[in-house]
């Protein structure tokens, strides 16, 4: 019931910054926790970052420092800066969206389909 539509992820060189975006949608649902999470080739999917709708956050150690979460409430956007990019922060990017369904009080999740962040020179 909601959907979650991910931009911003491209090619950078070591050192740069890339902004990500993802954008949440759905019908009769409240928007809970809202995070990114990313996937290198062989690893398993980790957490890098998650923001409440009050607007607390928490950070993988990998990335404290170095990115910041923020979220449009009005919008149902969350976003991901990422600094000081290194090729390890290289992955598959994937939104992910904790929601409360109004009609029946079922929490659930959702998940964008992934936005690709090379980190190379």
């Amino acid at each position: 019931q909601v959907q979650l539509v991910e931009s911003g992820g491209g090619l950078v060189q070591p050192g740069g910054s890339l902004t990500l975006s993802c954008s949440a949608s759905g019908r009769s649902v409240s928007i809970n926790d809202m995070g990114w999470y990313r996937q290198a080739p062989g690893n398993q999917r980790e957490l890098v970052a998650t923001i409440t709708r009050d607007g607390t956050t928490t950070y993988a150690d990998s990335v404290k420092g170095r990115f910041t979460i923020s979220r449009d409430n009005a919008k149902n956007t969350v976003y991901l800066q990422m600094n000081s990019l290194k090729p390890e922060d290289a992955a598959v990017y994937y939104c992910n969206g904790r929601y409360r369904v109004l009609t029946t009080l079922r929490l659930d999740a959702a998940w964008g389909q992934g936005t690709q962040v090379t980190v190379s020179s």
